[in-house]
């Protein structure tokens, strides 16, 4: 595990990540004024954070929330410059009321969740990203919290591993594959990416050459999104980080997968339109005020140029909303 202040005193020899996502976008959309305060409640390599520091300025403040130990750490190094205007706060980002009230901070003028894996999570192979090298089957954002794959893949029954590769995966092969893993961990358990990888080109077979995506691609991002839980309580962030805006506030949300797309669509739509009075009645009588205005009825996407630069932002969705 790296540690803040070995990063901080390296900071120069830091890698430098790829540019986080629809950056432009986000900023025009939460359009943080100077002096402002900012959540960017899944901070990674502090990125977005970055920007946000520099668009509220000398006055403003921005707190940062991750689970993973090593992105804070590396946030806190990349960002301190910016003093005592930056704020990184170790956690999950669905806890933010219970984060931020215990820094103090009840009332912010924006907020950005960045739903996507990071690229230095990715790119280490002792996380278990990736397939592309070889690294222990971990994939726990939060490393020291939590079953990894390979307790997943070691204790789950073939329909259950089926249902998660088809939900979180939309696999065409889910059963196929779930019934190798099946087999495989009979003989030898399943410890490395290359291990599983292996596994799902044989159930692909040659024909899968054929397509633009690794065939292993699906297995391990759905896996990843059962390992994190991250389409759970999306619902309830949404409407937790509505709570915290003050009037005029901003809510924006990136996503990269349509499970969690459209769980963020319809969490705003139903803080937008919170009436449950029966059509026709010329008043409203249940007294469910609206919360948010929508400022993206559809979603805003990366651009032709933004996808050729960075391939891993072209499945990003970005919405966002006002607090009323």
């Amino acid at each position: 595990m790296l540690s803040s202040a070995h990063l901080e005193e390296n900071v120069e020899s830091l890698p430098v990540p790829h540019r986080p996502v629809l950056v432009e976008e986000t900023l025009s959309l939460l359009a943080p004024s100077r002096g402002a305060t900012v959540v960017d409640l899944t901070l990674g390599p502090g990125g977005h954070a970055e920007q946000l520091l520099e668009a509220v300025g000398p006055e403003g403040r921005v707190y940062g929330i991750d689970r993973d130990p090593e992105a804070v750490a590396f946030a806190r190094a990349r960002l301190a410059r910016f003093g005592p205007r930056f704020t990184a706060l170790g956690g999950d980002h669905r806890d933010l009321q219970a984060l931020l009230h215990g820094a103090g901070v009840f009332v912010v003028d924006a907020i950005l969740a960045d739903l996507g894996i990071s690229s230095l999570q990715l790119d280490d192979p002792r996380r278990g990203f990736s397939f592309r090298v070889d690294g222990p089957l971990d994939m726990r954002m939060d490393p020291t919290s939590g079953p990894s794959a390979a307790d997943l893949l070691a204790t789950m029954s073939e329909v259950e591993l089926k249902e998660i590769l088809r939900t979180y995966g939309e696999e065409r092969l889910a059963g196929p594959i779930a019934r190798a893993v099946v087999r495989e961990r009979a003989r030898r358990p399943l410890l490395g990416t290359r291990q599983l990888s292996e596994v799902v080109e044989r159930v692909a077979g040659p024909a899968a050459r054929r397509y633009r995506i690794h065939p292993a691609t699906r297995t391990f991002q759905a896996l990843r999104i059962a390992v994190n839980r991250e389409v759970e309580g999306l619902e309830k962030l949404a409407t937790d980080a509505v709570s915290l805006l003050r009037r005029g506030g901003r809510l924006a949300v990136i996503s990269f997968h349509s499970l969690e797309d459209r769980a963020v669509k319809t969490a705003l739509r139903s803080l937008a339109d919170r009436c449950v009075c029966p059509p026709g009645l010329p008043v409203c009588g249940c007294g469910r005020e609206s919360l948010v205005r929508i400022l993206t009825q559809r979603p805003v996407t990366p651009s032709r140029e933004a996808v050729e630069s960075n391939p891993r932002s072209r499945s990003a969705r970005l919405r966002a909303a006002e607090r009323l």
